[in-house]
């Protein structure tokens, strides 16, 4: 089994709807049939890891932009391009339709006085690629539900939003984004990287992607017996790669394996009066 075949957790995943003793879970997936020759590696963070992050997260500015990725399993570029018209407190849902774009850009200096820098560094840059654009996929523009927690987490960052707004006055960039740069204008995706891996390090859990977060999102929805459709309508995955989706995204603890194994046993042999067997011992083979 190569490196994607075993994806390991710690035993607070039994915390969510498994049971099992605790101890190291082995994560098991499809990755080898699905993607040959692929090394997708992913460790979804834990339950104890994914609350480590949320005390970090609390004492950040733009705190609800994480939690966005580790409750919900927002996309970055889904989370980067929410405007406040997209967002519905009142109701506890948002609508996603756009993702934010990498920022492309070229000289602005003019080929007489070369500024000798990279485009994107350049004093007067120009952007040549446009900041959105709408999501491709019917399943991709979909309206998700906001838990309690989140909405509050979103309505104490817009009043922060708007304090921030009064003070930087005339400096103050106006773009109707959820998340911004503390000047207000779009977050670039690049700083929003870098700002995850010190959100990583501050919370003292292991490294990962970003997008180690949609798969933490994915697992914790299944481990809470959320049906597959409405996994599916939350995660954005079209109904024709759905089920190829859920193979990559949900990690199944082998506790919740083990489960099955003893509820089967109990509906064909009937519930065991003689305890576990000891595999040691020989059992009359």
């Amino acid at each position: 089994m190569n490196a994607c075949g075993r994806m390991r957790a710690s035993a607070n995943w039994t915390t969510i709807g498994t049971t099992g003793s605790p101890g190291l879970i082995e994560f098991t997936t499809d990755c080898d049939r699905l993607f040959p020759g692929n090394l997708c590696e992913v460790e979804p963070y834990t339950v104890d890891e994914v609350q480590r992050l949320l005390i970090q997260v609390n004492k950040r500015r733009n705190s609800a932009r994480w939690m966005l990725a580790l409750a919900l399993g927002l996309r970055q570029g889904e989370t980067l391009g929410l405007r406040w018209t997209d967002v519905d407190l009142e109701n506890e849902y948002l609508k996603l339709r756009r993702n934010r774009l990498r920022p492309k850009y070229a000289h602005g200096c003019g080929e007489d006085a070369p500024c000798g820098r990279k485009p994107g560094y350049c004093p007067d840059r120009v952007q040549t690629r446009r900041e959105t654009k709408n999501t491709k996929s019917r399943a991709g523009r979909r309206a998700v539900p906001l838990p309690g927690p989140l909405v509050s987490m979103l309505r104490l960052h817009r009043e922060h939003q708007a304090a921030e707004r009064a003070a930087a006055g005339s400096l103050w960039t106006e773009s109707a984004y959820v998340f911004t740069k503390p000047l207000g204008g779009p977050l670039s995706p690049n700083t929003d990287y870098h700002d995850w891996k010190r959100l990583l390090d501050d919370a003292g859990v292991h490294d990962g992607r970003l997008h180690d977060a949609r798969h933490t999102a994915a697992t914790v929805l299944m481990l809470l017996s959320v049906p597959d459709r409405v996994i599916d309508l939350i995660m954005g995955w079209e109904p024709g790669t759905a089920a190829r989706m859920r193979a990559r995204y949900l990690h199944v603890p082998d506790a919740m394996l083990k489960d099955v194994a003893r509820k089967l046993a109990e509906a064909i042999w009937g519930a065991s009066d003689t305890g576990s067997v000891d595999k040691n011992q020989d059992n009359g083979a």
